[in-house]
């Protein structure tokens, strides 16, 4: 199917973008690396009669470490940040960015466009909710910062105004005792995933200090779950343990049956994943080099 007519239009500078923004209103829909909405507008999922190309713009494809922070430019693309010193800091950066789709997207796609289209099956939600990153929105007003726990509110829908686009997403680098790990299950390299989690442990010794775990393609917004964190506290984790807070975070997920697979199907591979990104994170907290990333039908 072809998409629905449109205008393009092309601006050589962050700021001129943004005065599009704001002249076009609801109408204008920003495209970066395109390897997201290109798609959706072939289906025609929704409108988008103004397209604002902001894929050129400069000096917003940075992936930096400013002291304790990692700062990534909206339009670093997925294949640099997994191949950046970043991602071997806080390896489920490298697991994501390392596993979203094929080639040719990784070296297209951006992470802001990742983010801000807010796709419930997307990668990088979940990703950046167990990492608690900050994401950086600009507009004609200035730049203001808002969690990634706020940003997204339902399925393709964030807090970004008209006026305004992503331009940049700030990460901690977690504590030295800290491990992370993300892992998705797809049926295919190009397809969306089924179901994905992200899990961070901070350990000390053997026991769990803290704990964080996300599941995307699980709802309309990347799902939490305080009560399965808080049965890691404290405590070593074995398999049973990891098997007991997968259940619990799982019963708070609503995965919708689709092309990807029944709920049922769906809710038993969320507790594999949860418990496979737990391993993977843990093996990492004892100095093993564990190779992440996804896993395919």
């Amino acid at each position: 199917m072809y998409p629905a007519p449109f205008n393009y239009h092309r601006p050589e500078t962050l700021q001129e973008a943004i005065g599009l923004m704001a002249k076009l209103g609801e109408d204008a829909q920003a495209i970066a690396g395109g390897q997201s909405l290109i798609p959706m507008m072939k289906l025609r999922v929704g409108t988008a009669p103004e397209i604002i190309d902001i894929g050129r713009l400069p000096n917003l494809d940075y992936i930096e470490l400013r002291g304790s922070t990692v700062h990534i430019g909206a339009l670093a693309k997925h294949a640099d940040i997994a191949a950046s010193d970043a991602a071997a800091q806080i390896p489920m950066l490298g697991d994501c960015a390392g596993g979203i789709a094929d080639k040719q997207v990784r070296n297209m796609g951006t992470i802001g466009g990742g983010t801000a289209i807010a796709d419930p099956s997307g990668d990088w939600p979940c990703c950046l909710r167990v990492l608690g990153a900050d994401i950086v929105c600009t507009g004609a007003s200035g730049s203001r910062t808002v969690n990634i726990a706020d940003f997204i509110t339902d399925s393709y829908t964030t807090v970004l105004a008209n006026d305004e686009l992503v331009t940049e997403i700030r990460i901690k680098l977690p504590p030295a005792n800290g491990s992370s790990a993300y892992v998705a299950f797809k049926r295919a390299a190009s397809a969306y995933p089924s179901a994905t989690a992200g899990v961070l442990l901070t350990m000390n010794d053997r026991v769990c200090e803290q704990a964080r775990i996300a599941l995307g393609a699980a709802g309309s917004t990347v799902v939490v779950s305080a009560e399965a964190e808080a049965i890691l506290q404290g405590k070593q984790p074995d398999s049973e343990l990891l098997k007991q807070v997968a259940e619990t975070i799982v019963s708070e997920s609503s995965p919708a049956a689709d092309a990807r697979g029944s709920e049922q199907f769906k809710r038993a591979m969320l507790r594999s994943l949860v418990v496979d990104a737990a391993e993977r994170a843990l093996a990492r907290s004892r100095g093993e080099q564990v190779k992440g990333g996804h896993r395919y039908a």
